[in-house]
């Protein structure tokens, strides 16, 4: 059984509730949830830190969206080791978003802090979980490098990442011109 590591914005998205995707982009991300909740293991951490970060977006009733439904599924589940892993997260400081597990790569020195626990979480899995991203384009910015790492990305929504890709281009051109 494969396992994913889910960043809260596929379960926003899956909700209807991030008004930059398109209709494919939420397809693509309920599609995703689904078979994360019917084939995959979901990965998330004993210290609760991705737990509550569902919480904060999500509905525990698993109403009325595919997201909330996701998050009631891993929550009820979560002991449930052929639907859940949870992994053991250290931080490098007390109440930090850093971990020990997060890779002491340069060039993720700027990667979002508040990512960096599904990071820690792909890496301390025994399953090797690929981190399911919709929206995020911290991801995209870092694909390469956390592939490096062992960390595969699968971007649902890759259209939304394109269009930052143009935007970044079209920044740059206007710098320099």
């Amino acid at each position: 059984m494969t396992a994913v590591v889910v960043d809260t914005n596929v379960a926003v998205v899956a909700n209807g509730r991030a008004k930059q995707a398109s209709l494919a982009c939420v397809k693509a991300c309920i599609s995703a949830l689904v078979k994360a909740v019917r084939e995959q293991i979901v990965v998330a951490d004993l210290g609760l830190r991705i737990f509550s970060e569902y919480r904060a977006h999500l509905s525990p009733s698993g109403q009325p969206g595919v997201g909330d439904m996701f998050f009631k599924h891993v929550w009820l589940n979560q002991a449930n080791v052929q639907h859940c892993e949870l992994v053991e997260l250290h931080p490098v400081s007390a109440g930090d978003d850093d971990f020990e597990e997060f890779p002491g790569d340069p060039e993720l020195a700027r990667f979002d802090r508040s990512d960096r626990k599904f990071v820690a979480a792909a890496v301390a899995s025994k399953n090797h979980p690929a981190v399911l991203n919709a929206s995020d384009t911290d991801w995209w910015h870092c694909q390469e490098c956390l592939a490096r790492h062992g960390i595969q990305i699968v971007f649902l929504c890759p259209e939304l990442m394109d269009r930052q890709k143009l935007a970044v281009r079209s920044q740059l051109r206007s710098g320099q011109e």
